[in-house]
């Protein structure tokens, strides 16, 4: 029992130690993005890096997640005789939580692990000690290029996953309901605000920072060789999911009691 608690008490002591290592690297990040040059060249880069080559997966997965939606919840509608309804539930449920939420635990798995490998690969072969003794500072050249990208990325893959999320959902009540395009929009526009798009897109922006953020931290925190860059990588995919889904909740809350949500 005494082992048990000490192992816990070791392993809390290491989480508030990397919350705290977390904070300073944000706090010395937004201090970089005030000091010239400004590294808009890299961060167009790292957009591209980050944006385009994620639309591939975000395609695929809101195509396919809008088609399993809206069957899902014909099934459970058409018990009740609410299978018009489909329409207004499917795209609801993607403006609010789907396309921002599911996007970002998806791509920041990607996004976080690429980061946490590449910065990782460049800590263990010195590469981040010859920038300092260069004269530079490698949160500005590293880190905040890619959290500045992250942050302005992701509100555009969240709206790219709300269009072809719902053009999953017309298709499959297209071929399987008898429910028209046409009236699937209309039925659609009748019923979303334009406050639940915004609910939804006001979270993007701290995903694409909790993904990049984390995901420099453990590059950054890299030892060991391969081995390390691998153990950084796993580690940032976990720790990116499972923060992105506490910051939803907290998120979703505190937009709720300002009325936003």
């Amino acid at each position: 029992m005494t082992e048990l608690f000490a192992l816990s008490r070791d392993r809390f002591s290491e989480f508030v130690s990397h919350l705290g290592e977390v904070a300073i690297l944000s706090m010395r990040t937004a201090r970089a993005l005030f000091r010239r040059p400004f590294e808009s060249t890299e961060i167009l880069r790292q957009m591209e890096s980050l944006g385009v080559r994620s639309l591939g997966i975000v395609a695929v997965t809101s195509i396919f997640i809008g088609m399993v939606m809206t069957v899902q919840f014909a099934f459970g509608l058409r018990r009740f005789g609410g299978v018009e309804y489909i329409p207004r539930v499917i795209v609801l449920s993607f403006s609010r939580e789907l396309a921002p939420t599911l996007t970002a635990v998806i791509v920041g798995g990607r996004i976080g692990s690429g980061m946490a490998a590449e910065v990782g690969s460049m800590n263990v072969t010195e590469q981040v000690d010859a920038i300092r003794a260069l004269g530079a500072d490698p949160i500005k050249k590293l880190v905040l290029p890619r959290v500045v990208a992250s942050i302005l990325v992701m509100p555009m893959l969240s709206v790219f996953a709300l269009a072809l999320g719902t053009i999953g959902a017309i298709i499959i009540c297209s071929l399987q309901f008898n429910i028209s395009p046409e009236l699937f929009i209309r039925s659609s526009l009748d019923s979303i605000k334009v406050s639940d798009v915004v609910s939804g897109l006001v979270k993007t922006p701290f995903f694409g920072y909790i993904i990049a953020i984390c995901g420099c931290y453990f590059g950054l925190q890299t030892t060991g060789g391969t081995e390390g860059v691998g153990q950084s990588t796993t580690r940032t995919v976990v720790v990116v999911s499972i923060a992105i889904l506490i910051a939803d909740f907290l998120l979703t809350k505190l937009l709720i009691t300002f009325g936003i949500g």
